[in-house]
Order: C-alpha cells, then sequence, then structure tokens
C-alpha cells in the first residue's frame, strides 16, 4: 500500500514544482547598457593577435627630458603586427599617421595640427619627402 501513496505524493510534489516555474518569468536581457567603459580596448582576430587598440596613454617623459601630455590613441593593426593606421589626440596635438605596407620603413602620411599651426608630411620609401603647410 506504500506504493500507491508515494506514487501520490511524488505526483503532488511535481505538480506543485510545475507550478512554481509556471509563475517564474524567463531570464531576458534588460535592454543593452548605455556605456561602455573601460582603460583600453584591444579587438583581435581568429589568431588572436590584437589588429586594433584603444588606449589612454599618461602623461611622460622620455630619456632625452621631451614631456608628452596624456594621449588617447586608436591603432588599426595589420595581421603581421604593423600599426598601420594611428590616430592620436592630446590637449596639445592631434594626427593621423598612415604607414606603408609591413616591409617599408619610411613610406608614411602624417596629418598634425600642434599648437596653432598645421602639418601634412609624405614620404616614399626611396626618400623623397614632401611637408604642406599653410
Amino acid at each position: 500500500m506504500n506504493t500507491p501513496r508515494s506514487l501520490v505524493l511524488l505526483t503532488l510534489a511535481n505538480l506543485i514544482l510545475i507550478g512554481a516555474l509556471a509563475t517564474m518569468r524567463p531570464a531576458v536581457a534588460q535592454g543593452v547598457p548605455p556605456v561602455l567603459r573601460g582603460r583600453a580596448l584591444e579587438i583581435v582576430d581568429d589568431q588572436g593577435r590584437v589588429r586594433a587598440s584603444l588606449t589612454v596613454l599618461p602623461a611622460s617623459t622620455s630619456a632625452k627630458g621631451d614631456r608628452y601630455q596624456e594621449t588617447v590613441l586608436l591603432r588599426l593593426i595589420t595581421e603581421r603586427g604593423r600599426p598601420s593606421v594611428k590616430i592620436g589626440a592630446s590637449e596639445e596635438e592631434a594626427g593621423v599617421s598612415l604607414a606603408g605596407p609591413t616591409g617599408t620603413s619610411n613610406t608614411y602620411v602624417i596629418l598634425e595640427s600642434k599648437g596653432t599651426s598645421s602639418s601634412l608630411k609624405l614620404r616614399n620609401e626611396d626618400g623623397r619627402e614632401q611637408i604642406v603647410r599653410p
């Protein structure tokens, strides 16, 4: 006689659990957060290589004594690790640098605004260079 009684108790317990689960709401995302905050951002490819980064570089002084202001820097990096596009901004200057492909060292374009002046510097791998100033 215990078997039918235990079946009834088990059935009642199952009904109570089903009722409790039916009243629960499904887990749903609460919406998109309005801001993504952090100290840096890196985007990596399928092999784990950093392909883009956005960082805030602290103010610093070089070994020669040159002072650098705090700077926000965006880098776009090739699959071989060359930062080909750089966009930087600080309180004193802002600029865009476009570098040639991997294997080049002197092919680039720099558009810069520093203080109250601006310039555009173009350089080829063969060393030819042109600087444009207003």
